[in-house]
C-alpha cells in the first residue's frame, strides 16, 4: 500500500483533529484530488459527508474510516499503529447509492444522491397523505403517515431500524420501503422491494399537508413529487478490516437486543 497515494481528511472535532495530526506525522499524504483512496476520520455522519463528496466529484476512490465518532457504524476502529498492513488487508464493499428527483409545489426540480436513505416527513402537525407508486403501478392510493423512506442495505440499519423497517443483507440487492407512523392503511408496515424498482411518491393536498424530503442529510421543502431508485453509475467502495466487515455487522444487528 506503500505506492498508492492517500489522503487523509478528518471530522472538525477535536477527537479526529488529534488522530489526524498523529498519522500526518506517521505517513506520507496527498489531496483529496490527487488521492487513489481516502482515510477518513470521524464518525458515521463525516463518513457520509465523505462519500458526498466524493459523488459531486464523480470519483470512486475506496475509503477506510476510523472510528473517532460516536456509533461508528461505518467506520473501523480507530488504531494509529499498523495502518499500512490494515490497508493492504482490507475488504471492499460495493454501496451504491439512490438518487432522489423531487418536484416542489412551485416546479422546481431538485436531483440529489442519498447513500443511507430518502425519506419523506410531514412539515406540520397534519399528517401527510400520499400516493404509492411502485414500476408505474399505484400500490397505495392513500398512505396516511407522518412520513415514509427508501433506504439501501447499508442505510437499512439507521432511520429504516429505528422506524421499525427490516435489515437488508449487503448483497440483497433489496430496498427497504418503510411507512413512518402510518396511521392508515393501519397494518401496512412496508415492503421490500428489489433495488432496480421505481419508486414515486405523490403528495396529496400539498397545500394543506406540507411535506419535505430528504436524501441523507440535505432536505427539499414543500415537494408534490418524488422518484427514487437506484444510480448504479455511481457506485461507491468502502474499506473494512476483515474482522469488522459491514456485511458481518448488518448481519448482527438482527440479534441486538
Amino acid at each position: 500500500m506503500s505506492g498508492i497515494r492517500r489522503a487523509l481528511v478528518a471530522s472538525p472535532t477535536n477527537p479526529a483533529e488529534v488522530a489526524a495530526h498523529e498519522l500526518l506525522a506517521a505517513h506520507d499524504w496527498v489531496h483529496p484530488d490527487e488521492a487513489e483512496m481516502i482515510v477518513a476520520l470521524g464518525g458515521d455522519g463525516f463518513m457520509l459527508q465523505t462519500l458526498h463528496m466524493l459523488l459531486e466529484k464523480h470519483r470512486n476512490l475506496p475509503v477506510f474510516g476510523m472510528n473517532l465518532g460516536t456509533i461508528g457504524f461505518l467506520m473501523n476502529e480507530w488504531r494509529p499503529d499498523g495502518l499500512d498492513a490494515r490497508l493492504s488487508r482490507a475488504r471492499p464493499f460495493r454501496v451504491t447509492p439512490l438518487v432522489m428527483t423531487a418536484t416542489t409545489v412551485e416546479g422546481d426540480t431538485h436531483v440529489l444522491p442519498a447513500i443511507n436513505e430518502v425519506s419523506l416527513l410531514r412539515e406540520t402537525r397534519q399528517t401527510a397523505k400520499l400516493e404509492v407508486t411502485v414500476n408505474d403501478r399505484i400500490v397505495l392510493p392513500e398512505l396516511v403517515c407522518d412520513g415514509i423512506l427508501v433506504a439501501t442495505p447499508a442505510g437499512s440499519t439507521a432511520y429504516n431500524l429505528s422506524a421499525h423497517g427490516p435489515i437488508l443483507p449487503l448483497g440483497s440487492q433489496m430496498l427497504a420501503l418503510t411507512p413512518i407512523s402510518p396511521f392508515r392503511p393501519r397494518r401496512w408496515r412496508g415492503a421490500i422491494l428489489p433495488e432496480k424498482t421505481r419508486i414515486s411518491l405523490q403528495v396529496l393536498d400539498p397545500g394543506k399537508r406540507p411535506v419535505s424530503a430528504v436524501a441523507d442529510q440535505r432536505e427539499v421543502r414543500d415537494v408534490a413529487r418524488v422518484d427514487i431508485e437506484i444510480d448504479p453509475k455511481r457506485d461507491l467502495t468502502l474499506l473494512f478490516d476483515p474482522e469488522h466487515a459491514l456485511d458481518d455487522r448488518i448481519t448482527m444487528e438482527q440479534f441486538v437486543a
